[in-house]
C-alpha cells in the first residue's frame, strides 16, 4: 500500500499582506481537501513572516502575524532573521506565547537563564497510519546582531550533526525547515543525505518544481507570498520507504480571497492605526525631504546618529527618509511611513584611506541613484550621502558628475593611516555597496533601535515644536 503525505508552506512573507487573503484561502482549502481524502497534511512557515516595515507588524510587534497564522491553521514555523533580530530580547521571547502551532528552531538559544516555552529544536509528526516525520528548523547565524540581543545562533552544520543521528532512529522521514538560503541548502543536501526534504527561504529563491541534490528534494516559494508551496511525499508501506518526492508552487494572485482573513486584516489595520496614532511632535511648518540635496532634517538625523553611537563622525544616505514630514501633529505612524526600514545604527572603524574610498564611491551616480532592494532598505533609491563632522570638498564637472577633492576631519585632512570610528546604517555592512565598510574588521551594531527611533529622538529634541 502507498500513502501520500502533504506539506503546504509559505516563506519570506515580510508582512506583505497584499496576497494574504488568497494565501489563507488556499491553505485552508488545501488542508480541508486532504482531510476529506483521508490524507495527512501540515502547513508550515519558513521564517520572515514578520517584518516591521508594515504598520500592523510594527504596532503589534509581530503578534498580529501570529494571530493570522493561528487563524489559517499553521502547524509549524521556524524563525527568520526578521523575527530574530528586529525586536528586543523580551519581545522575541514572548512573540509566540499565543501560537497555536509549534515553533521549531534547533540553532537558536537564549543567553539568559531560561529558554522560551515555545522553542523546540525538533518535532515529530505522525500520520494516522503511523508514519513518523522528524522536522528540524534552522535559521541564519547573524550572531553579530543576535548576541547584542542576548540570543545565540549555533552553526547550522554542527547543529544538524548533533540532532540527525537521533532523528534517523526516531523518524521514517526527515524534513528540514531552512531559513539559511539556497546555497546553504544545497551544501546541506550534499553533506547530510539522511534529510529527505529541505523547505527553504531567506534568499527569496523560487523553485517552481523543486530541485534534487543527491537524495534530497529542495524547494522554496520566492517572497511576499506571491506563491505558496506544496510538497507531496509518497510512502510505500510494503517497502517501508519513501518512493517519491515532488514539489510545486501555486500563484496566489489567481486564488480566491478568504473573506474572514480579509476582515481580520482590516480590523488589525484599524487597531494599528490607533496604536501608532500617538503624536510625537507638533510642527508649525512641514519639513522638507530631498534625496539628492542636503537638508536640515537629514543633517540633524546624521548628527543624532553620530551622537547615539559615540562615533568620531557619521554618514547617512538621504534616501532613508521617503517623504516630507507634514506640518501639524506628527505621529508614530507618520514616522513609520517616512522611515520604514528595519535598519540599525552601526559604527565601523576605517582608516583614512578606506574612508576616503567610501566617500568617493558614495558620490557616484551609480550609488546615489541605485534602486536598492534588500539589506534592510525599504526605500526607492539610496540618495546623496550626508555627513556629520566630516568636511567633504567636491568638484562638479561640466557633465554634472561629482568628484572628491578632499576630506577634512576636525579641520585637518584625513590621515590615511589613522583609524576613525564612523557611524552609518547597517545596510552598508552587507553586500558590495561600500566594500571598505562591508569588509571592516570592527563593526559595532546598535540594537534594538532602528533609524526611525533616532528620527523620533531628532524630532523631539532637535526640531522646534509649534
Amino acid at each position: 500500500m502507498q500513502e501520500k503525505l502533504y506539506f503546504y508552506y509559505t516563506n519570506d512573507l515580510h508582512s506583505n499582506f497584499n496576497n494574504w487573503p488568497q494565501v489563507a484561502g488556499f491553505l485552508k482549502e488545501a488542508k480541508a481537501r486532504r482531510a476529506s481524502e483521508n490524507q495527512a497534511s501540515w502547513i508550515m512557515d519558513i521564517g520572515d513572516h514578520v517584518d516591521r516595515v508594515h504598520p500592523v507588524a510594527e504596532a503589534f510587534m509581530g503578534k498580529a502575524n501570529v494571530q493570522l497564522m493561528n487563524d489559517v491553521g499553521y502547524d509549524l514555523a521556524t524563525l527568520g532573521n526578521n523575527e530574530g533580530i528586529t525586536m528586543s530580547h523580551d519581545e522575541l521571547y514572548h512573540l509566540y506565547d499565543d501560537a497555536a502551532f509549534q515553533v521549531v528552531c534547533a540553532n537558536l538559544q537564549s543567553m539568559t537563564e531560561t529558554e522560551p516555552e515555545w522553542l523546540q529544536s525538533t518535532v515529530y509528526l505522525q500520520s494516522d497510519s503511523g508514519i513518523r516525520i522528524g522536522v528540524i528548523g534552522l535559521t541564519a547565524p547573524f550572531n553579530a546582531f543576535y548576541e547584542l540581543l542576548d540570543w545565540h545562533i549555533s552553526a547550522p552544520f554542527e547543529t544538524l550533526e548533533k540532532h540527525l543521528n537521533h532523528m534517523k532512529e526516531s523518524a521514517d522521514i526527515i524534513v528540514l525547515m531552512s531559513h539559511l538560503g539556497i546555497s546553504q541548502d544545497q551544501k546541506i543536501a550534499h553533506r547530510f543525505k539522511a534529510i529527505d526534504v529541505i523547505i527553504g527561504g531567506h534568499t527569496h529563491h523560487l523553485l517552481r518544481n523543486g530541485e534534487t541534490v543527491e537524495n534530497t528534494l529542495i524547494t522554496a516559494a520566492g517572497k511576499h507570498c506571491g506563491f505558496a508551496g506544496e510538497v507531496e511525499l509518497t510512502w510505500d508501506h510494503a517497502r517501508q520507504e519513501l518512493i517519491d518526492k515532488t514539489a510545486a508552487v501555486y500563484d496566489m494572485t489567481e486564488q480566491p480571497r478568504d473573506l474572514a482573513a480579509e476582515e481580520t486584516l482590516n480590523t488589525l489595520t484599524e487597531k494599528a492605526d490607533d496604536l501608532l496614532g500617538k503624536p510625537v511632535i507638533e510642527l508649525a511648518e512641514p519639513i522638507e525631504v530631498k534625496w539628492f540635496q542636503h537638508t536640515e532634517i537629514m543633517q540633524k538625523l546624521t548628527d543624532t546618529l553620530k551622537e547615539w553611537t559615540h562615533a568620531d563622525a557619521a554618514m547617512l544616505n538621504a534616501g532613508v527618509l521617503l517623504d516630507q514630514i507634514p506640518a501639524g501633529f506628527v505621529t508614530h505612524k507618520d514616522i513609520h511611513r517616512i522611515c520604514p526600514h528595519p535598519i540599525n545604527p552601526c559604527m565601523v572603524e576605517l582608516n583614512g584611506a578606506e574612508l576616503t574610498e567610501v566617500i568617493r564611491a558614495s558620490l557616484s551616480k551609480d550609488f546615489t541613484e541605485l534602486k536598492l532592494k534588500g539589506f534592510g532598505f525599504r526605500g526607492e533609491i539610496l540618495g546623496q550621502m550626508i555627513y556629520s563632522d566630516l568636511d567633504v570638498q567636491t568638484v562638479v564637472r561640466d557633465d554634472g558628475s561629482e568628484y572628491l577633492e578632499s576630506v577634512y576631519y576636525q579641520g585637518m585632512p584625513l590621515d590615511p593611516a589613522k583609524q576613525y570610528r564612523i557611524a552609518t546604517a547597517d545596510t552598508f555592512t552587507f553586500g558590495r555597496l561600500l566594500p571598505e565598510i562591508a569588509n571592516a574588521e570592527d563593526k559595532h551594531y546598535v540594537l534594538p533601535e532602528f533609524l526611525r527611533d533616532l528620527l523620533t529622538y531628532t524630532l523631539r529634541h532637535k526640531v522646534p515644536a509649534d
